[in-house]
């Protein structure tokens, strides 16, 4: 057997086949959304995902176990970017969330959902001789986490900063926590939600608020989640068909090719096409969390898991935000939504799955 054989034989095709699939649907809703306002934006889409693929390319070929040595170093890069970005960033409808590169922009926010990732594995298997961690052991890793959320929050962005935060919460409990550590923290989480609420941006507060009754505020707050629903519901069994979402092309849902993107597939593609990217989806971390449990050792294995919760939470928030039974809080649909930083991340993250799946072949 040759060793381009070797090589090919061992890549798990079935998960980069998946993903092209997810790519192809969001490429023609991306296309149906931006073809009447910017259709700039399906090009630029296309670009990135080409960088994108050069990146996983490289994330597939260097040994994810580099990242073992290099977890500190990433983490203070991630700090570094949400530190400038507070500094230089390019400030967009009252928040700094970008980082300009020439003609690119970058959120080092994106960055920080895998760089967490790869730190906590990291943690985690520095601490593999622990059994049940108290409250002591997550001293360490709660500092280190909050940092990161903190600097995310004041840019604002409550999507992504809630997204770190759950990440984190997944692979902590993935570890192992003590049951009797679990309910003192769940306790003071539920005891912190007031000052939460309180520490929340005016507009922030008017979303939770027009999430519970939307009507309350219909061409303001409530429009969004409104405008969405209609769209969704529209859609029927089998949909409008590819460029007849009228909502999507008469321009009344907002932020159709970012954030409600879902909702141009519910209106144009129906229950039967939402069925078939959900499927999609769910193979997509079934497959993620196989390679997890296959893994050769706790650093991969927390890597891959990690990973399937960072796809799950984006998936199960947008198209909850989509349907009305979760507040807009501005999260994107993987491979679906307009955005070069999060297009980057996502493959970025299918090419360290890649790489874990093939090296327990050869090591």
């Amino acid at each position: 057997m040759s060793r381009y054989a070797r090589i090919t034989d061992n890549i798990d095709w079935g998960l980069i086949s998946t993903v092209i699939g997810i790519i192809f649907i969001g490429l023609l809703c991306l296309y149906s959304s931006s073809r009447v306002t910017n259709i700039a934006i399906f090009y630029k889409q296309l670009t990135w995902i080409l960088i994108s693929v050069l990146a996983m390319i490289v994330a597939f070929i260097v040994d994810y176990r580099v990242l073992l040595r290099s977890a500190w170093p990433l983490y203070i890069l991630m700090v570094s970017g949400l530190i400038l970005v507070l500094i230089i960033g390019r400030e967009i409808s009252g928040a700094r969330r970008w980082l300009s590169l020439g003609p690119l922009g970058i959120q080092p926010s994106e960055l920080a959902k895998v760089i967490v990732i790869i730190w906590l594995a990291y943690w985690g298997e520095q601490k593999k001789h622990i059994q049940g961690y108290g409250i002591r052991e997550l001293v360490t890793p709660a500092l280190f986490i909050f940092i990161p959320v903190g600097l995310i929050l004041i840019e604002p962005d409550l999507g992504t900063a809630g997204i770190v935060a759950l990440i984190s919460c997944t692979l902590l409990l993935l570890l192992g926590i003590k049951r009797s550590t679990f309910i003192s923290l769940l306790v003071l989480a539920l005891s912190g939600m007031p000052f939460v609420w309180y520490s929340l941006k005016d507009y922030q507060r008017l979303r939770i608020i027009s999430f519970l009754d939307p009507s309350r505020d219909p061409l303001g707050s409530g429009y969004h989640a409104m405008q969405s629903k209609i769209a969704v519901g529209s859609g029927g069994l089998l949909g409008k068909g590819f460029l007849e979402g009228t909502q999507t092309q008469l321009r009344f849902l907002p932020e159709h090719h970012t954030d409600f993107i879902f909702s141009v597939v519910a209106e144009e593609w129906g229950f039967a096409g939402s069925a078939l990217l959900l499927l999609l989806y769910v193979t997509l971390v079934t497959k993620i969390m196989q390679i997890g449990f296959k893994a050769k050792d706790r650093f991969g294995t927390m890597i891959c898991f990690g990973i399937a919760a960072y796809f799950t939470l984006h998936l199960f928030i947008n198209i909850a935000m989509a349907i009305g039974i979760f507040p807009v809080v501005g999260v994107p649909l993987p491979f679906i939504s307009y955005g070069g930083s999060f297009m980057l991340i996502n493959w970025i993250c299918i090419g360290l799955v890649l790489n874990i799946s093939w090296r327990r072949f050869i090591f």
